[in-house]
Parts: C-alpha cells; sequence; structure tokens
C-alpha cells in the first residue's frame, strides 16, 4: 500500500475570460423534465473531474484548447440539454429548458510541467481551485450552465482537462459518454459513436407510487460525528490497493463469503478502519453507502446512449462497537447483504419514494459514502493527445469534508495496476485510520 498527501507545489494559472460555447448549428427549443432520480436534492451539485494529458509530438502544434473548444460546439448539437438551463415546476420537479444558452469554457496556461506534478498521478492535486472552471455566479443549480470546462496548458506541452458537470443531469457513466463523444468529436468524428438516449420517463415513479422498500438512506439520523470531522485540519490522502494488498484483505475472508467482489472486499475494510479511527460512541448507529448502477437491472433494458442518473444508494447500518470489534466478517456481509438488496423493485420503491417525499437528499450524517469509479471509464476519454495519465475526482468534497471516497483506476510508481482510493480525514484521525490498515494488511 502506498499512500500519499497532497504535495506542497505551488503555480500560477493565468486564465482568459470565460466564454458560453453553444451548439454549432441550431438545436430543438423544448422543455425536457428530469426523471425521479435525476432531481433529487442530493444530486443537485456539480461533480468535478480532472485529466492529465501529456505532450504528444504526432498533434503537431494544434492547441488543446482551441481542438476542445470547437468540438464541443459540435457536441452539444447532439447533446443540446447541456446547453440549457435547468428550471424548477410544480412540487419540486426540475425541467431543462433547451435554450441552447452554452456551456462555461475558459481556456489558461500555467507555469508548471506535469513532471512537476510527481512520478505517479494519484489525487489530491494541489491548486484545483485553478485549474477548475469556477466563474461567480455560476454556482446554484437554477439558471446557471450545466456544462464547466477549463483547458490549461502547461510549459511541458501537456494539458490538464477539467470538467464540472451537474449530477443532475447525468451519474459518472453519462458523463464518461458525453465527455468520450467530446474526443471523439475532436478527433474529427462527425457525430458520436454512441448517441445520447434521453428518455427520463423511464425511471420515473409509478402511479400511483408504492414505496416497497425500507431507504434508511432518506431517512433522518442524530448526528454524532459532525464535531469529530470540524476538529482541526482535514488530511486529504489517497491509497494504492495493487494486487499485493488486495491478496492480504482475502486472507481475512471466511470461506461462506469467497464469493466477494473486490470493491465489497475493500470497502470493507475502509469502513471498518475508518471508523475505528474516529472512536465513535460504541453504541451508536454508523452508516455506509455506496452508488449502484443499475442499468443491467431492467426488462426491457435501459437504451445505450442513455446519460441520465441510473443509480440507487443502498445504505446499511452497524453499531459502532459491532463493526470495531467483530470480525473483519461483519462489515463485509453488511455491505454483500446492502449491494444484493438492490433488484429492480427496490429502484422502482427509490423512485416512488423520490415523490412521496418531496425528492430528499440521502442523509449524510454519521456517514461514509463510496463512489466506484473503477469501471466507469474516465480513463479512456481522449482529445487526440492519447489517453490521460490520471483523470477521475481530484480531491475531497469542500461541502462535506471527509464523507465521501471514490475509487479511481490507476498504477503505482513500479507500474502496477490496481486502485486508488481518497480519502480525506482530520489530521489527528488520519495516523490511527493507517494504523489500522497496516494491521489488515500484514
Amino acid at each position: 500500500m502506498t499512500n500519499k498527501y497532497c504535495t506542497a507545489l505551488t503555480f500560477n494559472v493565468r486564465r482568459h475570460t470565460p466564454e458560453l460555447i453553444a451548439p454549432a448549428t441550431s438545436t430543438p427549443r423544448e422543455v425536457k423534465p428530469l426523471s425521479d432520480i435525476d432531481d433529487q436534492a442530493g444530486l443537485q451539485h456539480l461533480i468535478p473531474t480532472i485529466h492529465f494529458h501529456r505532450r504528444n509530438p504526432n498533434m503537431g502544434n494544434k492547441d488543446p484548447a482551441s481542438v476542445i473548444r470547437d468540438a464541443l460546439a459540435k457536441v452539444l448539437v447532439f447533446y443540446y440539454p447541456l446547453a440549457g438551463r435547468i428550471k424548477e415546476g410544480h412540487g419540486k420537479k426540475l425541467m431543462v429548458d433547451c435554450t441552447g444558452e452554452g456551456v462555461l469554457f475558459i481556456e489558461a496556461e500555467a507555469d508548471v510541467t506535469l513532471e512537476e506534478f510527481g512520478k505517479t498521478l494519484h489525487p489530491p492535486f494541489p491548486c484545483t481551485e485553478k485549474l477548475l472552471c469556477d466563474v461567480p455566479g455560476s454556482g446554484g443549480i437554477i439558471g446557471s450552465p450545466l456544462v464547466q470546462i477549463q483547458v490549461t496548458r502547461l510549459l511541458c506541452g501537456g494539458f490538464i482537462f477539467t470538467a464540472r458537470i451537474y449530477h443532475t443531469m447525468c451519474d459518472g457513466t453519462g458523463a464518461v459518454q458525453f465527455l468520450m463523444a467530446l474526443g471523439e468529436m475532436a478527433q474529427g468524428a462527425l457525430e458520436p459513436s454512441v448517441l445520447p438516449v434521453w428518455q427520463r420517463e423511464l425511471l420515473n415513479a409509478r402511479d400511483p407510487p408504492r414505496v416497497t422498500f425500507p431507504h434508511p438512506e432518506y431517512d433522518d439520523v442524530v448526528d454524532m460525528e459532525d464535531n469529530v470531522m470540524a476538529i482541526g485540519e482535514m488530511a486529504d490522502t489517497s491509497f494504492f490497493f495493487g494486487p499485493a494488498e488486495m491478496s492480504a484483505l482475502r486472507r481475512l475472508v471466511p470461506k461462506n463469503l469467497k464469493t466477494c467482489t473486490t470493491f465489497e472486499v475493500l470497502t470493507a475494510c475502509l469502513w471498518r478502519c475508518r471508523t475505528i479511527a474516529l472512536q465513535p460512541d460504541p453504541e451508536h448507529d454508523v452508516r455506509l453507502m455506496f452508488f449502484v448502477n443499475v442499468r443491467g437491472m431492467f426488462d426491457p433494458p435501459i437504451p445505450v446512449g442513455y446519460y441520465g442518473n441510473c443509480i440507487v444508494i443502498p445504505c446499511v447500518v452497524s453499531k459502532a462497537k459491532d463493526l470495531c470489534n467483530k470480525p473483519f466478517s461483519h462489515a463485509l456481509e453488511l455491505v454483500m447483504e446492502g449491494k444484493s438488496r438492490v433488484t429492480k423493485e427496490y429502484v422502482r420503491s427509490t423512485m416512488d419514494l423520490m415523490v412521496v417525499k418531496g425528492r430528499p437528499s440521502f442523509k449524510t450524517s454519521s456517514t461514509y459514502i463510496v463512489s466506484n469509479l473503477t469501471r466507469v471509464g474516465f480513463n479512456k476519454v481522449n482529445f487526440g493527445w492519447g489517453e490521460p495519465l490520471y483523470a477521475g475526482l481530484p480531491n475531497d468534497d469542500e461541502d462535506l469534508p471527509g464523507v465521501y471516497s471514490s475509487y479511481m483506476p490507476s498504477t503505482n510508481d513500479n507500474g502496477e495496476f490496481g486502485i486508488v482510493a481518497r480519502i480525506a480525514l482530520p489530521i489527528s484521525t488520519m495516523e490511527k485510520f493507517v494504523n489500522e490498515l497496516n494491521i489488515m494488511l500484514k
């Protein structure tokens, strides 16, 4: 296991004037309602991604900012709802007004090289606030640009691409589908290889709605952890789990749970170590939630090209004392049970709950939330300069520090392929977390 704390690297970024990039040709002017999964309160925020690209001699003197800007106008002809603006209707129902106003784009230069970021690129990254497009007045989902992109040229001839996309419009799979299409247009394609599908009505509540499952993810809970997270400075760190680390964790798995996946083993491990490090009240409930892609659960299946949210967020609960003191199998069984709970009926029940409860946000108190992006494909997005050296989420969520972890595919300094898990905890707690993790990996 290797881990990385944020480096002390600093650099300057010169941003050009922000632009609105509209679709290259006229697009339908219409209002398109979002699904009952899309418009829940917990998804009404921007998801940032960062992509590091090295210089490619085969691209000659082509300017990545110009190439991507031109491709953006072309791809928005197909993804024209992303060039619109969200408005709110009756009962907090969100819809996209397809105005064609465009998406935010910033061209920039930084006085830094890729090499200065280190041999292996793992989050968190320094100075991300300078690399992410963040224009005053562009916050808040109603009436704001739904996609915000910055392309920053580097001294070495490489560049950093960042995108911030409202989660309400698409999940990780949908965001990658859009970015892959942008990359294809940047390389000269006349249309995306996967054409976008809207059809948000496929994920709407039944009439009348029927909530058939308990959904603790949306239940109000008493928070016992915020005071812990608020104490002192946070350490935002990434840990690499390669073949050796996963083999060590699998040795802790009892025979009756050997069918567990890599995600289940790793998530159970991190939830347990994190809880031990935070030292909550032993009698207090602690919660784990994780995003599950449900595209394959429907019959007929969700169409290829659907880029809306097709996810649910099951929640499992344990007494803190049980998670900390019982064998590792306790945590693992809970994770496996939570994942197996997700069926087509569970997804339908979630949609119906949205309508019955007024589109609530999932609750984050005393909760650890994991997003598995290892197979989503951010690392495959290619604008013509080749696949990125690293692509994924840049750092911890400032609004909810220490709550989210994300898993991304990556390599370590030895070139071994594995998973990078990003974790943030108070500095005073991080040392305990690392100690617990080392004990499990022995």
